[in-house]
């Protein structure tokens, strides 16, 4: 991107400010969350981010003037830059003001303007353009040398980009990892392209990105820490957005978290992963019959309840192995096994690798 300054976004109004301190003050009074597993969760939405390990990559801002046109390469090129030790990279983009194309490969080019918020959230190449079908100003080797550079911290929070015309969009660009592997129901509900509306002025999202452009506008120690996390927060709310907007008739684990009986079950199995669930006591948790459960169950999620118990506990497992010290035989107990030799073949059929192996591959030691 051609040229950097820090000019601060003037968006920002005094009441949005107000605000964000009382937001910022609420956040940082939860700043102590338990341990991961230290406890259950009866939201699973919540359940599922903090294991796949969600974490602020990147997170900058955009002021493009036509002609503009970026290309940015598929995540797995830049992941390495921003986020090396991530398996998989999330890219969303938040358009504060004025209006702009966004393209991915085998969908038609979709308009946006403010207040929309852009996720690409299988790692596609992807292109923002000033016209539609306009060629990117900047190609893909260009962005790969923007991303060594905001990486090394040799640019401003705030870049330009574009040629000076009357056809403008400024925009924030987040960057996200997560676990791919082995089991991430939620990136798996998510389509290729997300386009989600913001409500209008006042509502969460507004108040959180309000909050991250305060924060950007200040040089202070922690700074880039804070947008980051904040970033997480961002898209997390467009998360629920999407869960919100949900058009009836859908499938997929966002689906089945918004159907009463299915969502009902999802809850139970991840308030409580390692007990040893029958579909008729989750049937009954669910308010009925063990027949329209595993049917409903099995037509939104694409398996039926017990399957996916399994899988969500070898996800847990999973990021126990990776984050803490604890002996294979315990894991299995948390994972609901009573043998280890059983939870190793188990681990193995489902992850493609022993319990020690995927330790030493992924675990925190591991870089």
């Amino acid at each position: 991107m051609s040229a950097a300054h820090d000019r601060t976004s003037r968006t920002l109004d005094a009441a949005s400010r107000d605000h964000a301190d009382h937001l910022w003050r609420a956040a940082s009074s939860a700043e102590t969350a338990p341990p991961l597993f230290s406890a259950t969760s009866d939201d699973p939405l919540s359940d599922v981010l903090q294991a796949i390990r969600l974490s602020g990559a990147l997170f900058f801002m955009v002021e493009a003037t036509s002609p503009w046109g970026v290309a940015v390469p598929h995540a797995g090129k830049f992941a390495p830059i921003i986020l090396p030790r991530s398996r998989h990279v999330v890219s969303y983009h938040i358009v504060i003001d004025g209006e702009g194309w966004a393209r991915i490969p085998g969908v038609e080019p979709t308009r946006f303007e403010a207040g929309d918020v852009l996720v690409f959230p299988h790692a596609d190449p992807y292109a923002m353009l000033s016209v539609p079908d306009g060629s990117p100003e900047l190609g893909e080797e260009e962005s790969m040398l923007f991303f060594r550079e905001m990486a090394a911290g040799k640019l401003p929070f705030v870049v330009e980009e574009g040629g000076g015309g009357p056809l403008h969009a400024t925009y924030v660009c987040g960057f996200l990892g997560c676990d791919l592997q082995p089991f991430n129901p939620l990136l798996t509900a998510l389509p290729r392209f997300m386009h989600v509306r913001r409500p209008g002025a006042g509502d969460m999202l507004d108040k959180l990105i309000g909050l991250t452009l305060k924060e950007a506008s200040r040089s202070r120690q922690g700074g880039e820490s804070v947008r980051l996390k904040l970033s997480e927060l961002i898209f997390v709310e467009v998360l629920r957005r999407y869960l919100a907007a949900l058009p009836e008739g859908q499938t997929g684990w966002f689906a089945g978290l918004r159907d009463p009986a299915v969502g009902r079950a999802l809850t139970c199995l991840h308030a409580e992963p390692s007990r040893a669930w029958s579909l008729g006591e989750l049937a009954g948790e669910a308010n009925v019959s063990r027949t329209v459960l595993a049917a409903r169950f099995t037509q939104l999620l694409g398996c039926p309840p017990m399957r996916y118990l399994r899988r969500w506990r070898m996800q847990r497992a999973a990021r126990l192995l990776c984050d803490g010290s604890q002996k294979i035989a315990a894991v299995a107990h948390e994972a609901g096994y009573e043998s280890e030799a059983a939870f190793s073949r188990a681990f193995k059929r489902f992850a493609g690798t022993a319990p020690t192996a995927w330790r030493l591959e992924n675990g925190t030691t591991a870089s």
